[in-house]
């Protein structure tokens, strides 16, 4: 080589070692920091009927808990100091065969204050190893061997202990900050687990409904079918879960995948469903977990969400 000269990298070789920097500095964060950067998101829509009483609602979905996961576990129990009226639990509670530990953990401060919840598909079978890339494909298929988990023992702790009513494929009405509140659910809808048939008889059981008692729809997986069919039901508002929010954002755009056919941009937060000529607020949580086969998150940070309903103006 001559003397005073100096060989340079190629300009596509650097690219791909700027590009391999930003991938790991990328997985750094999602995996090593933003998937503990637990986060309580407020919102407010008015929908409940005219003159009633604000309603706080603590919307929490998809721990998917493992016992180990102490930090979460902590997290979860300290939302009891935000004093909601109502808990709403749209389901994935286990991410392991001992789940149910950690779930106990996190959930005992919340004992006492009225809850609902429904079931995701990882309350009833164990999560297992996924190719995350076949997300954008479409929604995840079914596990054919699913090692199955103990969800009676789950049901059991949360309607004896904590005293939630279980709303799969079911209605209840209850007394909420001395405000009577309708509620109808569904299974999980990516399982088509859901019966939207059974709701009208199980609905009608909980006898007349005065104008001024405010409906609320639950449902794990925000499937269009779910949130139409809830509307022709008559819900003031939907909350589901499910879709994490997309767990792994684009910054500045938002949700690659959302696992179901809810729009992209409806895939996380307080949003508006229409169907059929009538309006109501959609709430999507982004969950607070994931599986322990996808330990990450990224411009996608785990939350539970302060809801608070309001009377329409």
């Amino acid at each position: 080589m001559p003397v005073g000269t100096r060989q340079t990298a190629h300009p596509a070789l650097i690219a791909l070692g700027a590009v391999g920097a930003v991938g790991a500095a990328a997985a750094v964060w999602g995996i090593g920091i933003e998937r503990y950067l637990f986060t309580v998101r407020e919102a407010t829509a008015p929908s409940l009927p005219s003159g009633s009483a604000p309603l706080r609602i603590l919307h929490i979905s998809d721990a998917h808990m493992a016992p180990w996961q102490h930090r979460k576990q902590d997290w979860l129990a300290s939302l009891a100091e935000l004093k909601p009226d109502l808990i709403v639990n749209t389901g994935d509670n286990l991410g392991h065969e001992n789940g149910l530990d950690g779930i106990r953990r996190a959930f005992a401060p919340l004992a006492g204050i009225p809850g609902v919840f429904v079931h995701g598909s990882n309350d009833v079978a164990a999560p297992s190893p996924r190719n995350p890339l076949r997300y954008f494909l479409g929604p995840s298929k079914k596990n054919h061997k699913p090692e199955r988990l103990d969800t009676d023992a789950m049901d059991r702790y949360f309607s004896d202990e904590l005293g939630w009513t279980d709303l799969n494929n079911a209605a209840a009405r209850l007394t909420v900050a001395g405000t009577q509140v309708d509620f109808f659910g569904v299974n999980d809808a990516h399982r088509d687990w859901d019966r939207l048939e059974v709701l009208p008889e199980a609905i009608a059981g909980l006898g007349p409904r005065d104008a001024a008692t405010p409906v609320l729809g639950v449902t794990h997986a925000p499937y269009q079918r779910v949130l139409n069919g809830f509307i022709d039901l008559g819900a003031d508002a939907i909350l589901g879960g499910h879709t994490h929010g997309g767990q792994v954002c684009l910054p500045g755009y938002g949700a690659l995948v959302a696992n179901c056919d809810i729009p992209l941009k409806q895939a996380k937060g307080l949003s508006t469903w229409s169907h059929d000529g009538r309006s109501v607020p959609l709430n999507v949580s982004a969950g607070c977990g994931h599986s322990i086969y996808a330990p990450m998150r990224f411009a996608c940070r785990p939350e539970a969400t302060l809801l608070t309903l309001t009377a329409r103006r």
